[in-house]
């Protein structure tokens, strides 16, 4: 695939700027180096986004809409390579053969009659690389794999038939137990959550159905060591108003919100919930015990507009989201919940992921810039040091904003913060897209490297980490 069709006159902020999709596909050696890029810095740094061939609905469309694109910056021996290539999903090359859209979207009206899915599976918001498979994955339906460093898809994942529902785009990998820890859930019809744990071999040896009052969008979750956390928040299913073409979700307060923990290998009825202040999670940062507490640290905002749920929550304080902590009793059921940073909003928390589940000391966020003209664009990156309650900034520099950021360990590194934090930032003052690589060690230094890339890279939603072994695993 060489082109996207052509959108013309795109009415739609999601259409314009970098937010709009690029028409080409590369594959080119990056030799516009601002720095050095860091010779111990080998693997393939992915990030995935939402990147239209064809929109039936200019007006109509949303950003969570577009088909997904991987873009890939391969890291080796102190050089670098960019490629860029579509998710080639089922749904996406239903569309190639009809020359036309087929779904509406996220603000349109369900087809009830495609037999492809009321929704079509976008494969658009993240990526995990497990049992040495990448996926790409989308919350309505199966992971994608797709394999590395070419990119090419293979085709939709179901676990030998065991994946009865929906997936996450937010899994978690135990590093120490090689187990992939999953769920799907469903707004309007039961079951409404449905948990999944998949082994380091990926098969499917957990799969049970959680009874949830209310179908909830429930985006990610947490690990700990012995244990799953759920995020039972209250963004509702609406039926009703998406069968009129209206919005699916609804914010309704009314609902609550809890937090659920269950054994890891538990049955439905050991979840425990604990009641919680309202507000709305999109991603968590990490989970851990500590001794009868069960703590989970994430982005939390007191409500949201998600695709329309509330057309009443304005851009500002009400929906921006802060780092923020519940430390849940395990054997009094007393909850204890608090800010962890109050001045700066942040997003896509990233550890090292090699912590997952366990106690870490260092989080990476994109924070938002409080400047009004730039509301909602994440304008930095933000190193909270957690056993310090400190922080250090890197600052993108005016007109230049930039999205998740992912950890990558340093070969050979054993301190949690010994490695790189990398991502895409576009600089609207030259109109061009750069990878910034950040010693995650000397962070407040700034990059080391910025990489000019040989094409625009839009904005998009989720990053990952391959390493050099992980990659070679594939072959």
């Amino acid at each position: 695939m060489n082109k996207v069709v052509e959108i013309k006159k795109p009415n739609n902020t999601f259409l314009q700027g970098n937010f709009a999709p690029v028409d080409e596909e590369h594959d080119a050696e990056c030799t516009d180096v601002i720095g050095e890029i860091p010779q111990g810095l080998n693997g393939a740094f992915l990030r995935i986004g939402s990147n239209p061939v064809f929109v039936k609905d200019i007006e109509k469309y949303h950003w969570f809409d577009g088909d997904g694109m991987i873009h890939e910056v391969h890291f080796e021996d102190g050089k670098a390579t960019y490629h860029n290539r579509y998710v080639e999903t089922k749904g996406l090359k239903a569309e190639l053969e009809a020359g036309k859209a087929l779904w509406g979207g996220l603000n349109s009206m369900p087809d009830f009659n495609n037999p492809l899915g009321f929704y079509k599976n976008a494969a658009n918001t993240a990526m995990v690389f497990h049992n040495n498979k990448l996926l790409a994955l989308w919350e309505g339906g199966n992971p994608t794999e797709v394999t590395l460093t070419d990119l090419a898809t293979v085709g939709e994942v179901d676990f030998d038939g065991e994946l009865k529902h929906a997936f996450t785009a937010h899994p978690k990998v135990d590093v120490e137990t090689g187990e992939m820890i999953s769920f799907g859930y469903n707004m309007m019809v039961p079951p409404y959550l449905s948990y999944y744990v998949v082994n380091k071999d990926g098969v499917m040896t957990n799969n049970i159905d959680i009874d949830l009052p209310k179908g909830v969008m429930m985006h990610d979750c947490a690990i700990t060591a012995n244990h799953t956390i759920f995020l039972d928040m209250p963004v509702t299913g609406d039926l009703e108003e998406a069968m009129k073409g209206g919005p699916a979700l609804r914010w309704d307060p009314d609902n609550g919100a809890r937090i659920g923990v269950i054994p890891r290998h538990g049955a439905p009825e050991d979840v425990r919930w604990f009641d919680v202040s309202i507000g709305f999670v999109f991603h968590t940062v990490n989970g851990y015990e500590e001794g009868d507490e069960v703590v989970l640290e994430a982005c939390r905002s007191p409500k949201t507009n998600v695709v329309g749920a509330d057309p009443d929550t304005k851009a500002d304080s009400n929906d921006t989201p802060y780092l923020y902590e519940w430390r849940l009793n395990m054997k009094t059921g007393e909850v204890k919940e608090r800010f962890l940073d109050k001045e700066w909003g942040s997003e896509f928390p990233r550890i090292n992921d090699n912590y997952a589940g366990r106690k870490h000391q260092y989080a990476y966020c994109a924070r938002i810039s409080n400047d009004a003209s730039s509301a909602g664009m994440f304008n930095g990156l933000i190193k909270y040091d957690r056993a310090n309650e400190t922080s250090e900034h890197v600052d993108f520099g005016p007109g230049r904003y930039g999205g998740e950021a992912i950890f990558a360990p340093r070969d050979g590194g054993t301190a949690e913060d010994d490695g790189f934090v990398i991502c895409f930032v576009w600089d609207e003052n030259e109109e061009t897209s750069e990878c910034v690589v950040v010693d995650a060690s000397n962070f407040s230094a700034g990059p080391v490297a910025r990489i000019k890339m040989p094409g625009r890279v839009p904005y998009g939603f989720h990053a990952a980490w391959v390493s050099a072994e992980g990659i070679a695993s594939q072959a």
